[in-house]
């Protein structure tokens, strides 16, 4: 069957309609009914990546129907992910570059405006309204610190999206409660969980109580899971790329015993196969690894092998699936994504696995306004010290990539639909086990 007469004989409430331009899209009116608001008036990226999904999914017209109506109706919460990100602002970059700018400068510039210009530009806060329409999703557990141990370092990215929940909180608000999350949903508003990459050290090793002081008061700042280690080995334990595997150190174990006292989740997505297995055990509280996959499938260096999943789910935690095809492999694509899901819903319980996409919608003004800020040639830098990934020549389709879209979340919980999982079942792979850990570990 062609893929266009396919996709709008089974999947007429998304694509019959036609692929709109940018400022019909923008201009359109938005339908308050739930379903509509999902399918209607996309703008044509989004659009695009909906007809892929579809195209790979193939759902029946009840399918399709019951799936978007079930997640609208649901809470849904990232375990980890990226709000929509806006596009610079060129010619200011350009500015910038042209004074002479270091690159840790530019570096953290470009990072301020992909994360901030919903603020102060109308057309990226039109696109960033339309990235998190299109998705369904209430709550994301936000990436919010850089990736390291540094306190100062740490503060930006949580400095940024504070700024965003403060200018924007009838629309996003930062999330520090299971029940603010609850209200947003109420309200028809969106919110944010903060998540900190790392655990704030002071690094003068004077003491384990002098080392972990700021912990809290990253807690008292909004942060409620940090990553035990990013890719690399630190005082806590060996990270996930480290070909030693030597697991979780005694000051790591301290560590943990903080985090479970002050509320923090450990996450150990990023952390090594034996120090997310330790950490899971010691722990008193749940362990998370909030956006991974299942080694089972595919054994890449962010999986995590069933012992590991095991030792997770027997602490009360979950495992998030991701949204990179790499890492899922198979043919990358959403139903590789499912076969993740099945694996660890069916040999752990459904009770322990959720959806961390780590992934977002980007601006469609990112192309042009990257244009603005080129200025000569290509500088060869230096790769970054957490950046230790393994050779890898997989190369996903288009295709497969715009299947696991983030605005296709509405399309993963058809896709559920589809594999024959209860309504309360898909809600809590949606949202409710990541709001019951939140519970466990205040």
């Amino acid at each position: 069957m062609e893929r266009r007469h396919f996709l709008r004989s089974a999947a007429p409430l998304v694509a019959a309609a036609p692929l709109v331009s940018s400022a019909s899209a923008q201009d359109a009116p938005v339908s308050e009914d739930p379903v509509k608001r999902l399918t209607e008036n996309l703008n044509p990226v989004i659009q695009k990546a909906r007809e892929a999904a579809l195209a790979v999914l193939k759902p029946s017209s009840k399918d399709l129907q019951h799936g978007l109506e079930l997640h609208a109706d649901a809470l849904v919460f990232d375990s980890y992910g990226f709000s929509p990100r806006c596009a610079i602002d060129g010619e200011a970059l350009k500015a910038v570059v042209m004074a002479g700018a270091s690159d840790v400068e530019l570096d953290d510039l470009r990072e301020d405006m992909s994360m901030t210009r919903c603020v102060s530009s109308e057309a990226e806060l039109a696109e960033y309204r339309e990235g998190w329409r299109a998705s369904g999703v209430t709550c994301i557990f936000q990436n919010a610190g850089q990736e390291c141990q540094d306190p100062m370092r740490l503060l930006k990215r949580l400095a940024h999206f504070t700024h965003v929940t403060d200018h924007l909180g009838e629309f996003v608000a930062k999330a520090v409660t299971p029940g603010d999350v609850e209200e947003a949903k109420a309200a028809g508003r969106h919110s944010l969980y903060f998540t900190g990459n790392g655990v704030p050290l002071t690094q003068d090793w004077l003491s384990i109580p002098d080392e972990l002081r700021y912990l809290k008061i990253f807690y008292h700042l909004g942060i409620r899971m940090m990553h035990l280690t990013y890719q690399r080995r630190n005082m806590i334990g060996d990270g996930c790329a480290e070909t030693s595997n030597a697991g979780l150190s005694d000051f790591g174990r301290a560590v943990i015993a903080e985090m479970n006292r002050v509320g923090v989740i450990p996450d150990c997505a990023h952390s090594g196969w034996q120090t997310s297995l330790e950490a899971a055990k010691v722990s008193g509280k749940p362990v998370v690894a909030s956006h991974s996959t299942a080694a089972a499938l595919h054994p890449h260096i962010r999986s995590k092998p069933d012992e590991v999943i095991q030792a997770i789910a027997d602490s009360g935690g979950y495992i998030g699936i991701c949204c990179i095809s790499r890492f899922l492999r198979g043919k990358g694509d959403l139903n590789a994504f499912l076969d993740h899901i099945d694996h660890v819903a069916k040999k752990f319980g459904v009770d322990h696995v959720a959806i961390g996409t780590d992934i977002a919608y980007t601006s469609r003004n990112s192309t042009e306004e990257n244009k603005k800020a080129a200025v000569g040639g290509l500088r060869r830098k230096r790769e970054d010290f957490r950046s230790l990934w393994p050779k890898d020549d997989f190369i996903a389709t288009e295709e497969a990539d715009l299947s696991i879209a983030w605005t296709n979340w509405p399309l993963y919980t058809v896709g559920l639909v589809q594999r024959g999982y209860s309504d309360d079942d898909i809600r809590k792979i949606l949202g409710g086990n990541v709001m019951r850990v939140l519970r466990d570990t205040a």
